[in-house]
């Protein structure tokens, strides 16, 4: 049988699998609970893959698996952070009771959560608002990745890649809500594992084993044209892919701060995420669900960072180029490296996983934006379910066609683009609402003043950040170079400080908004305390 007739045969059957659990998802969906929550009665074993799957997507994989690329081991320690904080202290420390207080408060999105907790509408409408401008960044960084492996492994042009993925996901997101996304990413997430498991297997095969393999990996830098091909990126602070770089170097900054300081902190508020914890029925759920998130966090970060870092090793003595020369990219490495390395039958498994990881990840994206719009922005009564579902239909209509503008823009502007765009949501995530997230679960006496005054000034200060100090997204917004009048000119920051041009804004924005947070906290806690009857009510049981 033809290989490419091969793939097409098993992209179907994966996507007639995709669409019944879609079907399963709409014909369950009787209200707004059921749309946005499951009924409060999602299996802890779907709930646990959901979460793995929507956490780790195509950005993790592709962007970051390419960043490792280049940087290098010094990726894992992301890993760590995914583990420990992404799932330990999310579920045992904010699942637990993000379950507890959304089911006394009746919430069925995470703006709602915060907005019911801290009696303001203007929490829940400016956290909607927020999610439904940015979360279309982040979700283009994974469709470019779904995009960029369609179009290397079925040689699919790029432009109707992202439109038929996009087309695909939209009918079973705006129809089965999130039991059939849920539904999905069990499914999708199953698939993830089952692929980074033969990918981390066949890597090592070939490279003669681990120590082999790590130890060539070693050597490589030591290289003298391999040296030659590094010596812009030692000039950032590179000092081989098994070591850190050196301390406070660009790459140090980039690595530490942006990535796995950024990443890893900024999961703790991911409005994706969070919700995830009031789809359960009891705190019995959350605890099964642990360790099948571990193991699936472990696996599907660990592997590709550890593919990413050896591509090195298999590229050079290929071609004797290093990863991001013969790939001719970031973004490039790992879909370069499988079509060149791994069987034609293993591109057709990691292509369908791959469609799985950015399917899972895209369609709980798509449902959290519309929702947002749909229960947040327009806030709707409880019992209004039609309406509500239509607004939010239309809301994750309106969120896949400024995702897919987006797709075609950023690739364009951005070498990496999609760990930056990751970055960048994870950490105003964080900035804006983990402290807020915090208070909500765990000071009862925290005042709606404090709550709006953190979430604006983490929001803020995130964004001026962005656009005015921190050099990948300030020299794509461009306005410092329109504010001094030199238009083209290298001037990507206000100041020419190394550590201050890379230092990620969460690393500004969170202790700003925890600062502003407890200020307000203490010059408001006796003269506007929210009702005791809210508080009880939010904290029963716990």
């Amino acid at each position: 049988m033809d290989q490419q007739f091969a793939t097409y045969i098993i992209i179907i059957v994966y996507l007639g699998i995709v669409s019944i659990l879609g079907i399963l998802g709409w014909r369950r969906t009787k209200n707004t609970q059921d749309y946005m929550l499951g009924g409060r009665r999602i299996h802890p074993a779907v709930m646990a893959l959901s979460y793995g799957a929507t956490f780790i997507s195509t950005s993790a994989i592709i962007g970051f698996g390419g960043y490792a690329g280049v940087f290098g081991f010094s990726l894992l320690w992301l890993t760590f952070l995914n583990i420990f904080l992404g799932v330990f202290i999310a579920f045992v420390f904010f699942g637990k009771r993000t379950r507890r207080i959304g089911h006394n408060l009746n919430a069925h999105t995470f703006p709602e959560f915060l907005g019911k907790r801290f009696n303001s509408i203007f929490i829940q409408k400016f956290a909607g608002v927020a999610i439904f401008v940015f979360m279309p960044v982040y979700t283009a960084a994974v469709m470019i990745g779904v995009a960029k492996i369609l179009e290397t492994g079925l040689g699919i042009p790029y432009n109707i890649a992202l439109f038929v993925f996009a087309a695909i996901v939209a009918a079973y997101v705006i129809f089965g809500g999130i039991k059939g996304v849920m539904y999905s990413d069990a499914f999708q997430g199953s698939l993830m594992l089952i692929g980074m498991i033969a990918l981390v297997i066949m890597l090592y095969s070939q490279l003669g084993g681990i120590t082999s393999a790590h130890q060539a990996l070693t050597a490589l830098a030591s290289k003298p044209t391999v040296m030659e091909q590094t010596a812009n990126l030692k000039v950032g602070g590179f000092t081989g892919w098994t070591s850190m770089p050196a301390l406070f170097s660009k790459n140090w900054m980039t690595v530490v701060t942006s990535i796995v300081a950024g990443v890893g902190i900024g999961v703790l508020a991911q409005p994706q995420l969070a919700v995830r914890f009031m789809t359960v029925k009891s705190d019995r759920e959350i605890n099964r669900a642990i360790p099948i998130g571990g193991i699936f966090i472990l696996f599907m970060t660990g592997v590709a960072f550890v593919v990413g870092a050896l591509s090195n090793v298999l590229f050079f003595n290929e071609s004797g180029m290093i990863s991001v020369a013969a790939a001719g990219g970031t973004d490039n490495i790992i879909p370069m490296f499988l079509n060149t390395f791994t069987s034609p039958w293993f591109v057709t498994l990691f292509l369908v996983m791959m469609m799985a990881a950015g399917m899972s990840t895209i369609s709980s994206q798509f449902h959290t934006m519309g929702t947002a719009v749909g229960r947040d922005i327009f806030t709707q009564k409880t019992d209004d379910h039609n309406k509500g579902l239509m607004v939010s239909r239309i809301g994750v209509l309106i969120a896949i066609i400024v995702t897919v503008i987006l797709s075609y823009v950023l690739p364009q502007i951005w070498d990496g683009a999609i760990a930056i765009a990751t970055g960048l949501f994870f950490g105003l995530c964080g900035a804006a609402f983990l402290p807020m997230f915090v208070g909500a679960l765990y000071a009862k006496n925290m005042t709606k003043a404090a709550a709006i005054s953190g979430l604006i000034a983490g929001f803020s200060s995130s964004i001026l950040w962005m656009v005015f100090f921190h050099t990948k997204e300030a020299s794509v917004f461009g306005l410092v170079n329109a504010i001094l009048g030199t238009p083209g000119a290298p001037v990507n920051s206000l100041s020419s400080s190394m550590i201050i041009q890379n230092l990620d804004p969460l690393f500004i924005a969170l202790p700003v908004s925890i600062i502003v947070t407890v200020v307000v906290q203490l010059f408001t806690r006796e003269k506007q305390p929210l009702s005791s009857e809210l508080v009880d009510k939010s904290f029963n049981g716990i």
